[in-house]
């Protein structure tokens, strides 16, 4: 879906977009191939050849800051095909006050934890990897209290935040309801258990609990790895949505 949007391009939006799809430009290399076939307006046919032109040059070279920086926030979704096994599932859990006390990353493969006085120092080398990151309420929670944990550290990925991209599609509230609503389960060990118990849990580990912090983990790692099928159902409806062609 990536290599066929056009969008991000200045003077090129979801009206033409759409008429560029229905004229066969379904990826980018078309308009390379034939830059005076579409019917574009004069105005913008110099921008959509240009700006096709740059963004098959940062996909091959792996530039995924250029479409972070170009892709409108409400439709990053886009990249997470090209981007797959690149994508880090993201959630934290705090002090219940500025302080993070884990950092879990689900790659969909391996799940990873970051834990305050033990291997948090990790983290920034460790999530350059990624090209692309996933939250549930990162914009306003958990990539606010990493730049406070880690002022030092910049993340320039391609973010998608699927709380506002899943409340476009009417799914409101919390991960857990939204979890529900789609018929996605959780542990019954952690099954029930919110923010809050995650701060207690934490404080029960700072007083001698071993046990409490592998409950704490256990929490966290459901919310991360169930970030991907949401992110799956995201990029289904959405793209449907969008009026992309099938097949």
């Amino acid at each position: 879906m990536l290599r066929a949007t056009y969008i991000h391009i200045p003077r090129i939006g979801n009206a033409l977009e759409r008429s560029l799809w229905e004229q066969g430009a379904l990826q980018w290399q078309a308009v390379i191939e034939e830059p005076d076939r579409w019917q574009v307006p004069l105005e913008s046919r110099r921008m959509l050849l240009h700006g096709v032109e740059a963004s098959v040059k940062a996909y091959s070279e792996g530039d995924y800051v250029y479409f972070a920086d170009h892709l409108p926030s409400g439709e990053r979704w886009r990249a997470y095909p090209e981007f797959k096994g690149k994508i880090a599932y993201l959630d934290i859990e705090t002090d219940g006050s500025t302080f993070v006390t884990v950092i879990g990353v689900y790659d969909g493969f391996q799940v990873y934890h970051f834990v305050a006085g033990d291997n948090m120092q990790e983290f920034p080398e460790f999530i350059a990897r990624y090209p692309m990151i996933v939250t549930f309420n990162g914009i306003h929670f958990d990539l606010p209290m990493i730049a406070r944990n880690f002022p030092s550290l910049f993340m320039d990925q391609i973010h998608v935040d699927l709380c506002p991209t899943l409340r476009t599609l009417g799914l409101r509230g919390g991960l857990k309801k939204i979890e529900y609503q789609l018929g996605i389960h959780r542990d019954p060990d952690v099954d029930g258990m919110d923010g809050w118990a995650a701060v207690r849990l934490w404080r029960a580990y700072q007083g001698g609990s071993r046990n409490a912090l592998e409950t704490l983990l256990q929490y966290n790692k459901e919310d991360i790895v169930n970030l991907e099928p949401l992110m799956q159902y995201a990029y289904r409806r959405l793209k449907t949505r969008s009026g992309y062609p099938a097949g």
